[in-house]
């Protein structure tokens, strides 16, 4: 009881179902997932492009790879620009941007005109929508609890890895029933209709960084915020790597499902631990959950030494999974401490750009060491013990160092 005689109003509910019917976090949520889908067909469908018109998987391989490069080096920009001037001003145009790039596209005889091709995958790739960071600055204005920021994006981080796996295989139907050139027009009006679902509501509207008119530095001259990407880094290796991993099993069992299936089950587990980590507070600081999330990351993909066989390993790639969305939502919940003032979507860019590009080194060195199953069966925990290094060093920093 108060001085007032009041009691304390009771925390507000962490329950996922509570959270989502918080208003506009629903329909926040819904259209960054829709907005973000593209970014896993698009990649698809430009291989398919390039294929089905009698090129070669090399060439439409190279355009896939500039969309995702040229994307995730575009992030931090596209941040730094929301800070500046708000969402509807920076992913608005950049949705229809990357639409009309995509559209043009369809239209286009890439094998004919590789220049004009490469051009506009180029372009399409710098103008993804940055709606990922975007969703993560505007929880802390919907979602004022941190016990419902937490859980709010441990479900947006635990739902991602469904969009690679559905993605693809949406561009493939759509290109095999009604043409590559459908599937990438798919692509581009599902981007824009998710973009509009979220830039239309109120909290993207009305948000803007707190020092938006000031100069501020830039998120990398924080040492502890470096440290903390060079981590994610490493956790991106281990995404990257399951996916030729699974390939490489997929071959030596001449089994073609496993392709699929190792990666559907790593995305299922990071599902299943980002709904079981969002919907009750847990004991201890965002930091000690960082460092216990990414120890158990790491144990988690020692199985893979044995070089299990198919049925096993489909079972076992489900348990790094459990772990994964609790060491990124307890990463972006760390930076929101570590970012500099009024460069918060620009720090989430920069963290998301570090997965982004672990993500791609993961997937080329597993590919360099296709020949060696152990080699690739290890790579995953040699990226995740890399991400627990650098944060048991880091840890006293990351849990008292504060700029904001």
């Amino acid at each position: 009881m108060t001085l007032t005689g009041r009691r304390p109003a009771p925390a507000p509910s962490t329950a996922l179902k509570d959270v989502m019917a918080t208003p506009h976090v629903a329909r926040l949520l819904a259209g960054t997932l829709l907005g973000r889908l593209p970014n896993s067909m698009a990649p698809a469908a430009l291989v398919l492009l390039i294929t089905h018109s009698g090129g070669s998987v090399a060439f439409g391989g190279i355009l896939s790879a500039l969309y995702i490069l040229a994307s995730a080096l575009s992030q931090p920009v596209k941040g730094r620009l929301l800070d500046r001037y708000g969402q509807t001003r920076v992913s608005g145009p950049a949705a229809l941007i990357n639409a009309l790039s995509l559209l043009t596209l369809a239209t286009v005889n890439a094998q004919s005109q590789p220049v004009l091709a490469t051009a506009l995958v180029a372009l399409a790739g710098t103008n993804t929508p940055p709606l990922e960071a975007g969703l993560r600055a505007l929880w802390s204005s919907v979602l004022p609890d941190p016990g419902q920021r937490r859980a709010a994006l441990a479900a947006d981080t635990g739902s991602q890895g469904l969009l690679f796996v559905t993605g693809p295989l949406l561009a493939a139907f759509l290109a095999s029933q009604y043409g590559p050139g459908t599937a990438l027009a798919a692509t581009a009006a599902t981007g824009v209709t998710g973009s509009l679902i979220v830039l239309t509501s109120a909290p993207s509207r009305a948000w803007s960084s707190p020092a938006k008119h000031h100069g501020t530095r830039s998120s990398l001259h924080n040492r502890a915020l470096l440290q903390l990407l060079f981590a994610l880094a490493g956790v991106g290796v281990a995404n990257g790597a399951v996916t030729v991993w699974a390939v490489g099993m997929a071959e030596r069992h001449q089994m073609d499902m496993l392709t699929g299936l190792i990666p559907g089950a790593y995305a299922a587990g990071s599902l299943i631990g980002g709904l079981l980590y969002g919907r009750r507070p847990w004991p201890g600081s965002t930091a000690s959950h960082l460092l216990a999330s990414t120890a158990a990351f790491a144990a988690a993909w020692l199985p893979l030494l044995t070089l299990p066989g198919p049925h096993p390993a489909i079972a076992l790639a489900l348990l790094p999974g459990l772990f994964l969305p609790v060491v990124i939502t307890s990463s972006f919940m760390t930076a929101d401490r570590l970012a500099p003032a009024g460069n918060i979507t620009e720090t989430y860019a920069w963290m998301i750009l570090s997965l982004g590009v672990g993500t791609a080194s993961g997937t080329a060195l597993a590919g360099a060491l296709a020949a060696h199953p152990l080699a690739v069966s290890a790579l995953p925990l040699a990226g995740a013990a890399t991400a627990l290094t650098v944060l048991t060093a880091a840890r006293r920093r990351a849990a008292t160092t504060v700029t904001r």
